[in-house]
């Protein structure tokens, strides 16, 4: 038995953002830098972060911001169109963040990410992070 056309490339790109996750989550920069495409946007706005446009802008930016803090991230139930080099997705999002000084976000909501593929791989080229629910609780 074959898998469907296109397939392959669905997996590739649930692997990606699973990578996502993961690399964030161990703070292992490289790794989640080689995620992106250099001229990455980021768009957090939605939720009172930032609008990061580049590789290195951004990864600097979520750097200062996770480095100390414990995180964990889950997403699931992805919608996944693929179109020859290009994808766009919607997925699912949980998440948990907790520094040092006390302070704590729990949210929920979406990704809304654009990929292309590079050299035979796929990379994020945008994403933008929608909530539905975010819960903040201030250090101290």
């Amino acid at each position: 038995m074959t898998a469907a056309p296109g397939f392959a490339d669905w997996l590739a790109i649930a692997n990606l953002k699973a990578r996502y996750c993961r690399s964030l989550d161990t703070k292992d920069w490289a790794a989640y830098a080689n995620l992106f495409t250099e001229d990455v946007v980021i768009d957090t706005t939605g939720s009172g972060g930032p609008r990061m446009e580049g590789r290195q802008a951004a990864l600097a930016s979520i750097r200062v911001s996770l480095d100390a803090a414990t995180t964990v991230h889950h997403v699931h139930s992805p919608e996944i169109e693929i179109d020859g080099d290009e994808a766009r997705a919607v997925w699912a999002m949980q998440d948990r963040l907790s520094w040092p000084n006390g302070r704590r976000l729990d949210g929920a909501g979406h990704y809304h990410e654009r990929y292309v593929r590079l050299d035979g791989g796929w990379k994020i080229a945008e994403s933008r992070l929608t909530r539905l629910s975010l819960d903040l609780q201030p250090s101290g």
